[in-house]
């Protein structure tokens, strides 16, 4: 073989190595690992994990994530004890709190009063404006249609919750409203933080009521 059948050999040889990493790269940016870990009743826990080749960046937005979660289940266990089904929101716009809720249909005797419809509303109210654009709202459940809607209508940026709600879930359980091709606003959805801690408190709160 002559000199430059060698080296237009070795070309090819790199370029496919070249691509094979480039591939390699860009199913570890883009792979989505999903785990089952439990499942009750109503609520299912589905973990996702996205693997990035910059993992520091990965489990700093995790760590952000979670620690709005948090805060969100500190208000749902406020609701608990008004005696109110243990579910919390919180609006992040930002990365400030702007907007708080917990369920509180029996205190205010206010159907529509939902952690995430009170959250949306202090919002909108701290920041002046009923379009919430480039803001997060974290909810340790599955919002349920009308606060999916409620979501699109307010043109939520992103929206993070917990576990999953199998009997009235709008947004991944029975409907997919948040992020439907059909409507003018698109949210998008993050769901599987906390989700043991979420399932953990909801779970407690039906038992005791049994």
């Amino acid at each position: 073989m002559g000199q430059n059948g060698h080296h237009r050999q070795e070309d090819c040889q790199s370029g496919r190595e070249n691509s094979d990493a480039l591939a390699y790269r860009i199913y570890r940016m883009f792979a989505l690992g999903v785990n089952l870990e439990f499942r009750h009743k109503c609520w299912v826990l589905p973990y996702y994990k996205l693997v990035d080749p910059d993992e520091r960046l990965v489990r700093e937005a995790l760590d952000l994530d979670e620690r709005f979660m948090r805060e969100a289940l500190r208000l749902a266990c406020e609701g608990e004890a008004a005696g109110e089904a243990p579910v919390g929101a919180v609006v992040v716009h930002g990365g400030e709190i702007v907007g708080r809720g917990w369920n509180a249909p029996i205190a205010r005797c206010d159907p529509t009063a939902h952690a995430e419809i009170l959250a949306l509303r202090e919002a909108a109210e701290r920041l002046s404006n009923y379009r919430l654009f480039g803001a997060t709202l974290y909810c340790t459940l599955e919002p349920c249609a009308m606060c999916a809607g409620a979501l699109v209508a307010a043109r939520i940026e992103r929206l993070v919750f917990g576990a999953r709600d199998l009997r009235f879930g709008g947004v991944r359980s029975k409907f997919r409203i948040a992020d439907a091709e059909t409507l003018n606003h698109r949210v998008e959805v993050v769901e599987g933080v906390l989700p043991a801690e979420c399932v953990k408190l909801l779970r407690r709160f039906f038992e005791t009521r049994r």
